[in-house]
């Protein structure tokens, strides 16, 4: 294994691959340099003088200044880097269109055609409230049901609580419709009960409404103030909905119908040399071969928003870019927030200093594909290629923002290591291999392999295998622990 990489010839650090001692020796295009002090794994170390306020360099870009001087074979961490970022700025469409490897499209993976055309990669039967207020029902009808059925056949059922559905106004009133209906007309569910109060704000006429067409045998509707037992009726409605979803059967189908969310968290110093390349030459293979792919997280673009602005497909997409990060930027300002409060603590300790060198790691997941489109938080995919989605950083918020727009699965990069799962396939990727080799319960593939000698091309071929293979029906980690979850974003008042 080696050392330490230098990721662009222009950087004037580089990554230790491994914990340094103080005085250890290493070798950098035929440069000697000592350490200076102990350096962790996934760290940065100076390999040239850095004068204060001078920039520093990773991955060819900027990722601050220097604080203090810096010498040869210092770690160059929080002590003495500084964020360059500020608040808004005025940008022009400069495009620099990239080579893109070659996809597949003959190769297929087994999935459910669904009536509207769309194709899911798992048949579950999900209760869906409108609102907070029949969370503990939702959960009662889904325990009896499950008690009395013993539902083997399909994949999954689940309840999908929140908090929301009332109490909210304009836009946070809207988005909860929106993405509520988008989880109801969900290809991954085979099944749906939506259950709501009867006197929230959302009410079910309209959520009805909203839906415009949809499958009527699998989306269900029940009002709990308006019969007698909701409990009884919601348990029959599941037994009903479960007995024209064991009719389902996996077809071969494209892989073309894939859309792939592209996530990141609990980030390290790995994340943009391993796992996050490797999402990045996934999504060019995907999208090479027809399919889609999602990048969000508008926060962790801050920084390395001109080289994805430099590949949107034409001046219309290059325009909803530029308002897709300043609009954020004026959220943040909204709230008087500065924009730079990023990386996390757990960001930290494994070696990410600044946003910029955060984004700039981040952003490789959506790897040199055009950008054909940008969405708002809620809005459904409508263009095959890759696309943008404002969503925040959260882990749950972003994952379940992915579903919502229609991702079937999400790939879940991360260096720390999390448990988590959203409400559609949440695969977790490791991007070192002692947290894979730690938690094998949580992580499902290691990209960590990429230091340990092997090539990307090599693990690119082991990973789409692997894809094709929990898309056609493979479980991951957190399905089989059961952890399933959605959330919200949340940006107005509560009344």
């Amino acid at each position: 294994m080696e050392k330490f990489i230098r990721i662009s010839p222009k950087d004037n650090v580089v990554v230790c691959l491994q914990p340094h001692s103080s005085g250890e020796q290493l070798q950098v295009d035929g440069q000697q340099i000592t350490v200076l002090q102990e350096i962790p794994a996934g760290h940065k170390v100076a390999i040239q003088k850095i004068e204060t306020d001078e920039l520093i360099l990773k991955y060819g870009e900027p990722i601050g200044h220097a604080t203090s001087t810096i010498e040869v074979g210092e770690h160059v961490h929080s002590h003495n880097l500084k964020t360059n970022l500020s608040g808004n700025l005025e940008y022009t469409y400069h495009p620099n269109f990239r080579k893109l490897s070659e996809g597949e499209p003959s190769r297929t993976f087994k999935g459910y055609l669904r009536k509207d055309g769309k194709a899911g990669i798992r048949n579950e039967l999900w209760i869906i409230p409108t609102v907070g207020c029949v969370n503990g029902q939702a959960q009662q009808i889904l325990d009896i049901f499950k008690s009395e059925v013993h539902p083997n056949d399909i994949d999954a059922v689940q309840v999908f609580k929140h908090n929301y559905g009332c109490s909210q106004l304009g836009d946070d009133h809207a988005n909860t419709r929106k993405v509520l209906g988008n989880m109801a007309k969900h290809p991954n569910a085979g099944g749906v009960l939506v259950l709501s109060l009867g006197c929230e704000n959302l009410q079910m006429e309209d959520f009805r409404d909203s839906l415009g067409d949809f499958d009527e045998e699998r989306v269900r509707f029940l009002k709990a103030q308006a019969v007698e037992d909701e409990i009884e009726e919601g348990v029959k409605i599941l037994k009903e909905l479960y007995e024209v979803m064991r009719r389902d059967q996996r077809v071969e189908l494209p892989l073309s119908e894939l859309n792939i969310g592209l996530k990141c968290g609990g980030s390290d110093g790995f994340s943009g040399i391993t796992a996050n390349p490797l999402l990045g030459a996934f999504s060019d293979f995907l999208t090479a071969s027809g399919g889609t792919t999602i990048l969000t997280e508008v926060p962790e673009m801050f920084g390395a928003e001109k080289q994805l602005m430099e590949r949107a497909e034409n001046e219309a997409i290059f325009g909803k870019t530029v308002s897709l990060i300043n609009d954020f930027k004026d959220y943040f300002a909204a709230h008087n927030q500065p924009v730079y409060e990023n990386p996390s603590p757990g960001n930290k300790a494994g070696g990410i200093t600044t946003l910029e060198e955060k984004s700039l790691g981040c952003t490789q997941k959506g790897g040199n594909a055009n950008i054909v489109d940008v969405l708002k938080y809620g809005d459904p995919l409508s263009k095959k290629g890759l696309n943008l989605l404002s969503a925040p950083g959260n882990d749950l918020v972003a994952t379940s923002a992915l579903g919502f727009s229609g991702c079937q699965m999400v790939l879940f990069t991360t260096g720390r290591g999390t448990p988590f799962g959203s409400f559609i396939p949440t695969m977790k990727i490791s991007t070192n291999t002692p947290i894979y080799e730690k938690k094998k319960h949580w992580i499902d593939f290691n990209a960590g392999e990429l230091v340990n000698g092997q090539t990307m091309e090599e693990l690119l071929d082991e990973f789409v295998q692997y894809i094709i293979n929990v898309a056609s029906g493979e479980k991951l980690n957190h399905e089989k622990s059961g952890f399933r979850e959605m959330a919200i974003f949340k940006s107005g008042v509560t009344l």
